[in-house]
């Protein structure tokens, strides 16, 4: 039984109660049918008759009386799919109750409502628990950027990786929404290397931090400029990650010398590899036999097809004798007796070189030298 409304609720009641009643009676029947139309007890016919309601209601000349059926219906999973399309697709006053929660909207329902709708709109289906990403693609694609940054720190949204890095592209000078990506709860390692280089130093921080990196790491990034950022979150990441991460950095001028350089340096030996496959435009499993090849003509084929410098390869060949002759102990600090070992040997082989070139390749390895 419909409560509040009689025994049994005919058409000619439908009629009489919505045509006759002042807008505050028809904005009390829409609360009564909110709060029933969910309800396990309501037999077959009485779902229907408040179907009936809920779709004369939807048509109601009185905007206060829309308003008040989609804000009562908001989370109601029993309204008609048509009735939720039409309060979606009302004025904003109406829309942004419904758009904002109904679980009866699909998501082609989401995306039409984007492609037509106001910043308003479309910031309402930003915050939807559990936006997908198709959703979130027309968000990407179309919404300002209000709703874009709603939408980076809404923590239930499905957002691909390709939006992710529309989102960046098309508002790179929003901190608002760079800010909102930068902490969100997980983050693929090319979008977290772009972000490192577009953020403030704060922000850096935090994108370190927010992938337990140490808080070393988090200090190193501060302290220590781009480049160190980039070694640290190259590390913990599968071959295909790093040559996903390789290559953007490529793309965008960014995997320097100097670089690969300080990655051998610090015994990142995934990244030198990577880097150097990429930077030759060869296979990594190629560039790896031809960088374990003690022989001095193939590592040389490689070095020079990735357009590295000529003054930098006494430094390379030293790092990748200590790789060869010693590697990691497995004891604890390994990694810093390893840097210490490679730099030690580096310094001594280049003891000769004039003041001017060893100064600057000193100040090129940076932290590689001072944490020694």
């Amino acid at each position: 039984m419909l409560d509040g409304m009689g025994p049994t609720l005919t058409q000619a009641d439908i009629a009489r109660l919505l045509a006759g009643p002042s807008a505050s009676v028809r904005i009390e029947v829409a609360d009564k049918l909110a709060r029933q139309i969910d309800s396990t007890s309501l037999t077959a016919t009485e779902l229907q008759i408040a179907h009936d309601i809920v779709r004369l209601m939807a048509k109601d000349v009185e905007l206060a009386v829309r308003c008040a059926l989609s804000h009562s219906l908001r989370n109601a999973r029993h309204v008609p799919h048509d009735v939720a399309l039409k309060l979606a697709r009302d004025v904003e006053a109406v829309a942004l109750p419904i758009l904002t929660a109904s679980p009866v909207l699909t998501d082609a329902d989401l995306v039409e409502v984007i492609q037509q709708g106001s910043d308003r709109k479309h910031a309402a289906i930003a915050g939807r628990a559990g936006v997908s990403e198709q959703v979130a693609d027309a968000l990407v694609s179309k919404a300002g950027e209000a709703a874009v940054a709603t939408l980076m720190g809404n923590p239930t949204a499905r957002v691909a990786e390709a939006n992710l890095s529309t989102a960046i592209d098309r508002f790179a000078d929003s901190d608002r929404v760079k800010a909102a990506i930068v902490h969100r709860a997980s983050l693929p390692v090319t979008i977290a290397e772009r972000l490192v280089v577009m953020v403030s130093e704060k922000l850096q921080a935090y994108l370190l931090g927010h992938h337990e990196l140490s808080a070393s790491i988090a200090t190193d990034i501060v302290l220590r400029g781009r480049e160190s950022a980039t070694l640290h979150l190259s590390r913990g990441f599968d071959e295909h990650g790093l040559e996903r991460l390789a290559r953007q950095m490529q793309r965008n001028h960014r995997l320097t010398p100097f670089l690969v350089l300080r990655a051998l340096c610090l015994g990142d030996i995934a990244f030198f590899e990577v880097a150097m496959a990429v930077m030759a435009n060869v296979p990594v499993m190629n560039a790896r036999i031809l960088i374990q090849d003690a022989g001095p003509n193939a590592f040389i084929s490689l070095y020079e097809k990735a357009c590295m410098p000529s003054q930098l390869l006494p430094a390379v060949r030293i790092g990748l004798d200590v790789v060869r002759g010693t590697g990691f102990d497995g004891g604890d600090r390994d990694r810093e007796r390893y840097r210490s070992r490679v730099i030690v040997r580096i310094l001594t082989q280049f003891e000769d070189l004039p003041q001017a070139e060893l100064d600057y390749l000193l100040d090129k390895l940076g932290d590689v030298l001072t944490t020694a």
